[in-house]
């Protein structure tokens, strides 16, 4: 007699899909907060008096404490050691008190007029909010990665992390298409505001996931953690850091985000300074690319777990990328069609790039190294895609770009106001992130080279059941 083959939660298609929900919305609202305040530039440089600069520093506060303290890579030993409940929950905490954090400092007036380190305190309490969230946001998203190794491996893993970004997309493509005029309706803390209340639900629906994941647990005999001779060792960094595989596609994530989220970051300023968008309406063109990356990178990441074409298609992700931006980057293309049809040549690079670069770290990783994995890709993201390429284009912006100022008046608060309008030329800014997508475009040349050696299997299809 056959013995049954014992099934367990994972081999349910309903729960599988259900984990990729729960966990991809928490993530939604965690990219919702990340970029709810890239439209607010011009808001805050008129109502809280702040220049380019200090907004870019307040951006690049995302990344302080997961670069400075090492808290990206401290979370990923986290992660490997205790297991995504813990991770997610710890991740879920920090995010919702952070963002609390960067509200209050945003919406009081009682920092007005005080500095703390050579910072308006106003500035520097809201970076340390930011800063709190980024660490949450950072561990959300490795612990959300491994989660879909774990449910979908050997079933649509490609496919499933291709949802599940672009379901964490939406989150984007909501605060860039509504904080503007959020802001513009009440004032500009109440995006943040919004932020917050998203974060609660989110983590409410992370700790549903934990029990589908304590279900599983009890299903296939395992801890929360790995099991004991799978478990983390220190000594897994250094194999992880010797493999050139792994500092390839480490490194063109970094150059290909910086080309993309630091965009993000000041592309709403930019409809209003090069195309003459009006400043309530700036976030709406730059809100197509994380809806057209909804639709299309779950196409991407099933096409890679039936085809392969893995390296190929980072490969053609990042020559979209750079032809996007030389788009951007012509001072003669400046009709608001031009955005809008770069925006959607970035959002299909955009698409191509994820769909194929999270499901192949699993080719070259074993999975008890994969959290560390993924936490020091995300560490080398945090330190020049989301706290240095930011801040380094605040400083150009102050320092090369400034066009023109006037004074103006405007309703803040209910009180009629001079504001300071500032006038930029972006061209010098989309130069440089042209620059991000050539460079990301060699690293995506060498770790296609490097699989013709080594044989890791990027252009062969994900194995699907």
């Amino acid at each position: 007699m056959v013995e049954a083959v014992r099934k367990s939660l994972r081999d349910s298609k309903t729960a599988r899909w259900a984990t990729m929900c729960l966990v991809s919305f928490a993530m939604l609202c965690g990219y919702f907060v990340a970029d709810v305040a890239s439209p607010l530039k011009p808001f805050m440089e008129q109502q809280l008096h702040w220049s380019s600069s200090e907004y870019g520093f307040f951006t690049s506060a995302y990344g302080w404490f997961n670069v400075f303290l090492g808290m990206l890579v401290l979370g990923g030993i986290i992660l490997d050691r205790w297991g995504p409940r813990f991770a997610g929950i710890l991740a879920s905490a920090l995010m919702l008190v952070g963002c609390a954090v960067k509200w209050w400092a945003i919406d009081t007036h009682t920092l007005d007029g005080q500095m703390l380190l050579d910072t308006k305190a106003q500035v520097m309490v809201a970076s340390l909010g930011y800063a709190t969230f980024g660490m949450g946001l950072e561990l959300i998203g490795i612990t959300a990665t491994k989660i879909i190794v774990r449910w979908f491996k050997g079933y649509e893993v490609a496919l499933a992390m291709g949802l599940q970004v672009a379901v964490a997309r939406i989150g984007t493509g909501i605060a860039l298409g509504s904080s503007a005029p959020i802001a513009k309706a009440f004032k500009v803390s109440t995006p943040i505001l919004v932020g917050t209340l998203a974060l609660a639900v989110g983590f409410a629906a992370y700790l549903v996931y934990c029990m589908m994941d304590r279900k599983l647990d009890s299903d296939e005999g395992a801890t929360a953690g790995a099991a004991p001779d799978e478990a983390f060792r220190l000594s897994d960094i250094g194999s992880i850091l010797a493999n050139k595989g792994f500092w390839y596609i480490a490194i063109l994530c970094a150059l290909f985000y910086s080309a993309v989220f630091p965009f993000l970051k000041y592309a709403s300023d930019l409809m209003v300074q090069k195309f003459g968008v009006d400043e309530g309406l700036s976030g709406f063109i730059p809100s197509m690319l994380p809806f057209g990356t909804m639709l299309l990178t779950p196409v991407f990441g099933r096409y890679y777990d039936e085809k392969g074409k893995g390296a190929s298609i980072m490969i053609l992700g990042s020559a979209l990328i750079m032809a996007a931006h030389l788009l951007f980057t012509i001072p003669l293309f400046n009709h608001w069609l031009v955005a809008l049809f770069a925006v959607l040549l970035l959002g299909v690079g955009f698409s191509l790039v994820p769909s194929a670069m999270w499901p192949s770290v699993p080719k070259l990783i074993p999975d008890r190294q994969l959290g560390t994995a993924y936490s020091l890709i995300f560490y080398l993201q945090n330190l020049i895609a989301l706290m240095g390429a930011p801040y380094l284009i605040g400083w150009v912006l102050d320092e090369h770009c400034v066009t023109g100022r006037e004074i103006v008046q405007q309703e803040v608060d209910g009180v009629l106001q001079n504001v300071t309008i500032v006038h930029y030329d972006y061209t010098i800014p989309m130069i440089i992130f042209f620059g991000f997508g050539v460079l990301a475009m060699v690293f995506a040349l060498l770790l296609k080279a490097e699989d013709r050696k080594k044989h890791y299997g990027l252009e062969e299809p994900c194995h699907v059941r």
